[in-house]
């Protein structure tokens, strides 16, 4: 039986041999991401997944899509690629984590100018870390081998998860109380957003990124490259202890505005800002691009991947629970009658 080959397609650029040694070379990471609902495996047309609902009450399917952005030209230039994967899940599940769900399955999209099946699947690997992290099976994905379109070595990554939650543990904001407490859970840096200022603050275009910095205890490249948290696990197990009034994810628009995002009318944040644990690489950025203080906390998350919101009585016990889950966490801040973010 002949195996599928185009001559024609492989002399336009496509050569559909490397997207089968790729989905051969990424099996093994996908394998590592499945679930009990995980039905079937790569190569059909349609990813399965059947729901448990004696686990899931009146279910409510949360979805949530989104790109790891210009964050990818950092990749391009180190020439590593086995992490963007987790950005690309991290962006996806921790939007969907906000209102309470369990994310079940995740697919990722993938468009390249040159198919080369171990970058490609360098990146699943990434994907499938992710996927690892948040609970979430990898069901299916696309890869696009677009010459013309894209370079030869460049590529863009988006990804598509869908969470779950019984309808009575939606998270509720419309209880909330002055004086609740803003929890921090701390980012492992710049994460996935604001990537287009970073790379003109460091002029990336023109600068390596291989030189070590004494500020940040390693290269500016290994500092910016390093993947965005996931934070499903800890929320989760926060949420079956703790009344938890709202979750904000902090990416792209910084504190505020994310932060009034998970409030209800007539509510603002007021943040502590000597509470606020920033790590170094932001406190560079400000010096060398002479950032204003504002700009830097309305585009980074500034240490701060997401927030929690809980009464201001489980503050301490929230704290604990999410540090025995292996989540550091600490109070910001309060939330109070107004409007907005008010750093203090």
């Amino acid at each position: 039986m002949e195996k599928s080959f185009s001559e024609s397609y492989k002399a336009a650029g496509v050569d559909i041999t490397a997207g089968y040694e790729a989905v051969q070379l990424m099996k093994q990471h996908v394998a590592r991401t499945m679930t009990a609902g995980a039905l079937g495996g790569l190569g059909g047309f349609g990813g399965l997944f059947e729901l448990d609902l004696e686990e899931f009450k009146k279910p409510v399917l949360v979805s949530g899509t989104d790109g790891v952005g210009t964050k990818l030209k950092i990749a391009f230039m180190m020439d590593k690629h086995d992490t963007v994967g987790i950005d690309c899940v991290a962006m996806c599940v921790n939007d969907v984590i906000c209102c309470g769900a369990k994310p079940l399955f995740f697919l990722d999209y993938i468009a390249c100018g040159k198919n080369v099946p171990e970058k490609i699947a360098a990146i699943v690997s990434g994907v499938a870390e992710g996927c690892v992290q948040s609970g979430a099976a990898l069901i299916g994905g696309e890869t696009a081998e677009m010459p013309g379109f894209y370079p030869a070595n460049e590529y863009d990554l988006a990804g598509f998860t869908v969470g779950a939650v019984s309808k009575e543990k939606i998270f509720d904001n419309t209880k909330m109380q002055e004086g609740d407490a803003i929890i921090a859970l701390p980012s492992s840096g710049v994460h996935s957003n604001g990537f287009s200022l970073v790379r003109r603050i460091f002029d990336l275009e023109n600068k390596g990124l291989d030189l070590y910095s004494a500020e940040l205890g390693r290269t500016l490249g290994e500092a910016l490259l390093e993947p965005t948290c996931i934070y499903v696990k800890p929320v989760l197990a926060l949420a079956e202890q703790v009344t938890v009034r709202a979750v904000s994810h902090i990416t792209g628009g910084g504190f505020y505005e994310n932060i009034p995002r998970c409030l209800p009318e007539g509510f603002a944040a007021k943040i502590e800002k000597a509470a606020v644990k920033t790590p170094p690489i932001f406190a560079l950025m400000q010096k060398i691009g002479n950032v204003p203080e504002r700009d830097m906390f309305n585009t980074f998350n500034m240490g701060v991947g997401m927030c929690v919101v809980v009464p201001k009585a489980d503050a301490n016990k929230a704290v604990e629970i999410l540090r025995a889950n292996g989540q550091e966490a600490y109070v910001m801040g309060e939330a109070v009658k107004g409007e907005g973010v008010a750093l203090c």
